[in-house]
């Protein structure tokens, strides 16, 4: 008997993985699927079977986002000119500069070879194409589409990377200008205050308020910085521990949403690749069922998206519509779930997906540009009066001892 590794989704949508012992992968899927369960992944344990070699699954990284946008759109062009799927893997594998994913593909190239189909193939190697890819191409071989399939999946890639271009290059502006402000405080706080402080003790002089507390918050940070970080690297620990938890995630994210601004451009995000991941898998034939399920892959980090999915599979195995579906969870706004149903009724789901998401891509945009154009100006006044406050602070008793000099 052989080893199957399997990752499967029960009734209520909850993700599990482990192993069992079947004599085949059908046997294995055959009782997995009399337990109810919807199977994600199933791959044979090959350390078990050959004793000791290490799993394909495990071995090398995660490739980067342009070496599968080019890896998608290259096998694509090469399918279409006649290569031969075998022989395009291979030469794709060979001439790619990515360590990562030369190893994936030199692994999928032997599978298919053997007999395996692409999708089943390119399921063992999840740190480079995860449960998005693998449904994409399963439908693509399916419905004999794969280079139409795999010129969606290099435009899905590529749409996502160009978004989270943009919000990096938002955020790295003000992060940038945060860390050099706050460098520039910290040697103000460490290094001068404390030559000033030394000097008004010498005096004997009552410091006014403002002075007294920008010297004890200085006292504070050199005597004990090491302590500070260390409770602070503590205090992160403890956080991250408590945001694994089911309770922490629901709590983080209900936090991360309530924020003024922010809240409405992260669920701008979320339902943006929502949508534009649910066109792309509906469009390359992946039933909407299934296509529900990747979304919870995708969204495994979001428990709140992922409970709401959950209740949109559940609604939808029953035999409600989509747009019912997501309406009756209230996640999504009424324009969605409007554009939706219209799009179920006219037979062109997949196309008002593509107008939502475009839509909600216009929206991150919008804010990001807004965003620079805000932020630059409220930080440099802000840094700007927090500099002031300590300059302000150190002078004020100079001031004072040159008018009882006088």
């Amino acid at each position: 008997m052989a080893r199957y590794a399997y990752t499967v989704q029960d009734s209520k949508g909850e993700t599990s993985s482990g192993a069992l012992e079947a004599n085949s992968e059908n046997e294995a899927i055959n009782a997995l699927q009399a337990k109810g369960f919807f199977i994600l992944s199933i791959i044979a344990d090959k350390t078990s079977a050959s004793g000791g070699g290490k799993a394909a699954s495990g071995a090398g990284g995660k490739p980067a986002l342009r070496d599968l946008i080019f890896f998608a759109e290259q096998l694509s062009t090469l399918l279409n000119g006649g290569v031969p799927l075998v022989r395009a893997l291979s030469l794709l594998g060979e001439n790619s500069s990515s360590k990562p994913l030369q190893y994936a593909l030199a692994q999928v190239t032997k599978d298919v070879s053997s007999g395996t189909a692409l999708y089943r193939a390119l399921e063992r190697h999840p740190k480079a194409f995860d449960t998005l890819w693998v449904s994409l191409v399963q439908a693509g071989e399916m419905g004999g589409q794969l280079p139409k399939v795999l010129k969606q999946i290099g435009a899905y890639i590529h749409s996502q990377a160009e978004i989270q271009g943009k919000i990096i290059s938002a955020m790295a502006y003000p992060g940038v200008l945060m860390t050099v402000s706050g460098g520039v405080l910290l040697f103000f706080i460490l290094k001068i205050v404390p030559v000033f402080a030394e000097i008004f003790a010498s005096f004997n002089v009552k410091l006014p308020p403002l002075t007294a507390a920008i010297i004890v918050i200085s006292n504070i940070l050199v005597h004990h910085l090491g302590a500070l970080i260390i409770t602070l690297v503590a205090l992160w620990f403890v956080i991250n521990a408590y945001t694994s938890t089911e309770s922490g995630q629901e709590a983080k994210w209900a936090l991360l949403f309530g924020l003024p601004l922010v809240g409405d451009f992260l669920k701008n995000i979320m339902i943006e690749r929502m949508l534009t991941t649910l066109s792309t898998l509906i469009e390359s034939g992946v039933s909407i069922l299934n296509a529900i399920s990747v979304l919870e892959g995708v969204f495994a980090n979001n428990i709140i998206f992922r409970r709401v999915l959950a209740s949109v599979k559940a609604d939808v195995a029953g035999g409600k519509s989509i747009s019912q579906s997501f309406k009756k969870t209230g996640a999504l706004p009424p324009l969605v779930t409007e554009m939706m149903f219209m799009g179920e009724e006219s037979g062109k789901l997949p196309d008002m997906l593509v107008t939502l998401s475009s839509f909600y891509k216009e929206q991150i945009e919008q804010f990001t540009r807004s965003f620079n154009a805000i932020i630059e100006p409220i930080m440099v006044v802000g840094i700007g009066m927090l500099v002031g406050v300590i300059v302000l602070a150190v002078f004020l008793p100079v001031f004072k001892l040159s008018s009882l000099g006088k």
